[in-house]
C-alpha cells in the first residue's frame, strides 16, 4: 500500500458551535457542512477537519459508529513563508501560545488549545521532510 496523505481527522464535540466558533471564526477554515447537533466538516488545505458530536455519531450504523474522548493533538501546516506571520497572527487576535518548540532541524512549531482543550499545532511546511 501507498498512501499520499492523512485525509481525515476526527474531533468530537458536544458543543458543535464552539468548533464553529473557534475553527471557522477564529482559525479561518472554510466550513463544507454543518448539520447542527451532528457534525461540522472544515477544509484545511487539501484535508478534512471533521467535528462530530460524540452522542449522534456513536449510534451510528453506516458509516459505523464512532467516538472518543480525551485530549487529541493534530497540527495545521503553514507555508514557511508565512510561519511567522501565522504566529503573530495568533498572538494579535489573543489566542494563548502554550508551548514553542525547536526541532533538531532548527524549525520550530507552536502549540494552543481549542475550546475543548485539544493541542493544536501550527508547523511550517517541511517540517517532516
Amino acid at each position: 500500500m501507498k498512501f499520499t496523505q492523512i485525509k481525515e481527522t476526527c474531533l468530537y464535540f458536544e458543543d458543535l458551535e464552539a468548533a464553529r466558533q473557534f475553527y471557522h471564526d477564529q482559525l479561518n477554515l472554510p466550513i463544507v457542512s454543518y448539520v447542527r447537533k451532528k457534525h461540522i466538516f472544515f477544509r484545511a488545505g487539501n484535508s478534512m477537519l471533521l467535528c462530530f458530536n460524540p452522542q449522534d455519531s456513536k449510534s451510528k450504523h453506516s458509516p459505523p459508529g464512532h467516538y472518543a474522548s480525551g485530549k487529541y493533538h493534530f497540527a495545521l501546516e503553514v507555508a514557511r513563508e508565512d510561519y511567522e506571520n501565522q504566529k503573530a497572527e495568533f498572538i494579535n487576535k489573543g489566542m494563548n501560545i502554550i508551548d514553542q518548540v525547536i526541532w533538531k532541524t532548527g524549525q520550530e512549531s507552536f502549540y494552543f488549545e481549542d475550546p475543548i482543550g485539544n493541542v493544536v499545532e501550527i508547523v511550517p511546511e517541511g517540517i517532516w521532510d
